[in-house]
């Protein structure tokens, strides 16, 4: 072989072997910092974009993608101890013509953060309308859609604020009050005891720990590298504190049952997307939705559980596109 070839290949090889190791290194040392850079990736690669606002002192941070126009803006809240970049998934398959907002709730990632916070369902929603009050997103009605705490929110926002939306998607939502509390109910009904609030399953302090909620909220089992798992943790762990606050408060008297008691009062057409394997707020939570709110469409999802924006989300996106298609082309007439 010609000496100018084989030093070009030691010389790319060596070129090669720097970002390669570089790789390497972060997975094994530092997995929450390649955490982080998968999420600023997927934001460029989908060219949603960050800013901040702010409401007299309080910071809201959001991403998005587009501008307003004749189509419904979309608003989109996130789950417990999650963040905007939960979306991404969904994010993804959704039409590039369409105006999306995706708001870290409060107290996460990049929203204020603060011990004088009201963190019930209530003080949430009231937050949430002032950052769509500062936004102006509601100088049209926009298309609201949240996932389990975030779809709780979404809910009662619905109901407080009927103007400022034209219609809804819930996500397997919190708020709701069955007959018969399912196994993961039970189990955070002990909880409740100060005792027991570092045992929260939705709080993972170890990788075991994360693997385990993993687990309970995904029907599918994701074989996820321990270093992943590490990795999740790590950046989790610096907030642990506020999120078992945050628990407390979403599942105390006040809050609870915050969707439930309000949901007759939700007018806009709404669509309900629920894993039918949901461990954590059980499958029959669609029908005493769908009993309350007339204008309603179900879609039970096979093979599903509670991450149904992680599990199924192209099925999420198309429910959700074709659902404010048929709303439009329907006038806002009333659905089967």
């Amino acid at each position: 072989m010609d000496l100018d070839v084989v030093n070009m290949f030691v010389i790319a090889g060596g070129t090669l072997a720097i970002p390669i190791l570089a790789f390497v290194a972060s997975f094994l040392l530092w997995p929450s910092a390649l955490i982080k850079i998968y999420y600023w990736y997927w934001r460029r690669a989908l060219g949603m974009q960050v800013r901040y606002v702010y409401h007299e002192d309080y910071q809201f941070c959001y991403s998005f993608r587009g501008r307003p126009g004749n189509k419904p803006s979309l608003l989109m809240l996130h789950g417990f101890s999650a963040h905007k970049d939960m979306w991404l998934s969904v994010v993804k398959f959704l039409p590039k013509n369409l105006h999306l907002v995706c708001v870290d709730m409060p107290g996460h990632e990049g929203t204020t953060r603060s011990s004088l916070d009201d963190l019930s369902i209530d003080g949430q929603a009231k937050r949430i309308h002032q950052f769509v009050e500062v936004l102006k997103l509601n100088k049209k009605p926009f298309h609201l859609v949240g996932t389990s705490m975030g779809g709780h929110v979404a809910g009662v926002y619905a109901a407080y604020y009927p103007s400022d939306i034209c219609s809804l998607s819930l996500v397997c939502p919190a708020g709701l009050q069955y007959s018969t509390d399912n196994q993961f109910v039970q189990r955070l009904k002990e909880l409740q005891e100060p005792e027991a609030v570092q045992k929260i399953p939705l709080i993972p302090s170890t990788p075991e720990e994360m693997g385990e909620m993993l687990q309970l909220c995904s029907y599918v089992r994701f074989k996820v590298p321990q270093q992943i798992l590490q990795g999740l943790v790590d950046v989790r762990i610096p907030h642990n504190n506020f999120y078992r606050k945050l628990f407390l408060e979403i599942i105390n008297e006040k809050s609870r049952y915050c969707l439930h008691q309000n949901m007759d009062k939700i007018k806009v057409p709404t669509l309900i997307i629920w894993g039918k394997q949901d461990q954590v707020l059980d499958v029959s939570g669609a029908d005493i939705l769908a009993k309350s709110i007339d204008h309603c469409q179900v879609e039970l999802l096979e093979n599903c559980g509670h991450s149904v924006v992680m599990e199924r989300p192209r099925k999420t996106a198309k429910l959700i596109t074709d659902f404010l298609a048929s709303v439009h082309s329907t006038g806002n007439k009333k659905l089967d």
